[in-house]
């Protein structure tokens, strides 16, 4: 039988979790990232989603976080629910070449601050498509990675995540509603929600597509794929004209392929 392995993947607002058959992902849930969530609740939360799936018998575990405050809830909530220590991904600067085990680089200023989701989606996206990559993470904020087909990250953009306009129109504008990001039946709206739906989701699309046009040009690599991945990328990407390929789990399966390539944790 092949091995299970729990992939987590920490983010600022979600924590997104994967269960790997070998190499298959057979399934994934998302859960809040909550500081205030004990190492017995976590654990507690992770039996029951193992026990709904029918899983029996070990499974490793393995989680990225760039969330430092619920690194210790994390780590000790994995350890118990699965009777053994997890690797954990911090600092993926010790992971990368030249010296560490993964087969990807770092070519940035500082490369200590690259976040560990970076480093995953760089992984994954080197190894999966062998092409040079724009991987677009549509998160609590928008990342644009450039990634060299040999696996070099090369830098990229940070900007704010599709809820965050959002958020901040309805906090400064009293007068405007709260309205949830969804697809507008027209751009020209009639009604003041219309019209927020429509500027909000389109200056969202339009500004990814605006970004990988910008980034492809200064780069030079007309030609690189345009990935999009992260917990909205299935519900915008679709949308957008310069997305290529729309892969939700990309920073799992980098997950997953660091645990293959790094070893097993050292059980405790």
């Amino acid at each position: 039988m092949k091995a299970l392995l729990l992939a987590i993947d920490v983010g600022n607002t979600e924590t997104v979790l994967g269960l790997f058959r070998g190499r298959q992902l057979v399934r994934h849930w998302r859960i809040a990232t909550d500081v205030r969530r004990t190492p017995d609740e976590l654990a507690h939360l992770l039996r029951q989603l193992l026990t709904e799936e029918g899983v029996e018998g070990s499974v490793r575990g393995i989680v990225a976080s760039v969330v430092p405050a619920v690194d210790p809830i994390v780590g000790r909530g994995v350890r118990r629910a699965l009777g053994q220590e997890p690797r954990l991904i911090t600092d993926p600067s010790q992971l990368v070449r030249p010296a560490g085990p993964l087969p990807v680089s770092l070519d940035v200023e500082e490369p200590h601050t690259v976040g560990a989701d970076r480093m995953l989606n760089t992984l994954a996206a080197a190894e999966i498509y062998a092409a040079d990559v724009i991987a677009v993470d549509l998160g609590t904020a928008t990342t644009y990675d450039c990634i060299t087909a040999d696996g070099v990250f090369l830098g990229g953009v940070i900007a704010p995540g599709p809820r965050a306009g959002i958020e901040g129109l309805a906090q400064r504008a009293s007068r405007l509603p709260y309205i949830d990001l969804v697809p507008p039946d027209r751009v020209v709206g009639r009604r003041t929600d219309a019209c927020l739906r429509s500027g909000c989701f389109y200056s969202i699309v339009d500004a990814i597509d605006g970004m990988v046009r910008r980034i492809k040009r200064e780069w030079g690599r007309p030609e690189a794929l345009a990935v999009a991945t992260g917990g909205l990328a299935a519900f915008i990407a679709p949308h957008c004209e310069t997305v290529d390929i729309i892969e939700p789990y990309l920073t799992l399966y980098g997950l997953e392929i660091a645990n293959r390539l790094i070893g097993d944790p050292v059980e405790r």
